[in-house]
């Protein structure tokens, strides 16, 4: 097996993506972008060393998921092999706290710190999933700032595209009840007699 580098570009219902393979696993999937001449070459100088080619089957299946998640789909993608192999230690751990968020859930950074034993860790979760090489995947657009707010998201399309994936999973993204949540029933009137 060689190390080479392969990507493949593929539409989704709200434009289109790229995605990186090698030996090992994906190593990079971009965000979905309205121009696909742009998203071509910004990949293309991301990896240089690589070359288009048809997705293998592994990464053809992977594709039709992040495209089915993107239709509005829950699908985790967690059983996706991704090579991170040259990822810093902690990055990999916020990585893989990430994945377990479920389609239509959020959480915080600072609820991810505590998860990693250190609630002080909030702001450096922040900076490793901003680095994420494997966004929809490592769902990155999951995780919100406290209070519902919405963090940063460094992607192209930026807060607007993390909110248009949240609209698609049907996430609550902020404090307010929905039409269906539970509230408290007020107490019967007091009859007189």
């Amino acid at each position: 097996m060689t190390n080479t580098l392969s990507y493949s570009f593929f539409e989704t219902a709200i434009g289109a993506c790229a995605i990186a393979w090698g030996p090992h696993g994906i190593t990079a999937v971009s965000l979905p972008e309205a121009h696909v001449k742009e998203l071509r070459s910004r990949f293309a100088r991301r990896f240089p060393e690589a070359k288009e080619a048809a997705p293998p089957a592994d990464i053809s299946q992977a594709i039709v998921r992040i495209q089915a998640l993107l239709k509005g789909e829950a699908d985790d993608l967690a059983d996706i092999a991704l090579d991170d192999a040259d990822l810093p230690a902690f990055n990999k751990r916020v990585y893989d706290a990430a994945r377990r968020i479920p389609p239509g859930s959020t959480r915080t950074y600072g609820e991810i710190a505590r998860e990693l034993g250190d609630p002080l860790l909030a702001q450096s979760v922040g900076q490793a999933l901003g680095r994420n090489p494997f966004p929809i995947i490592v769902p990155c657009h999951r995780v919100l700032a406290a209070n519902g707010k919405t963090g940063g998201f460094s992607a192209t399309g930026g807060i607007d595209t993390k909110f248009r994936m949240l609209a698609i999973e049907r996430a609550k993204t902020d404090n307010a009840p929905s039409l269906f949540d539970e509230l408290p029933l007020a107490a019967p009137p007091r009859r007189s007699h």
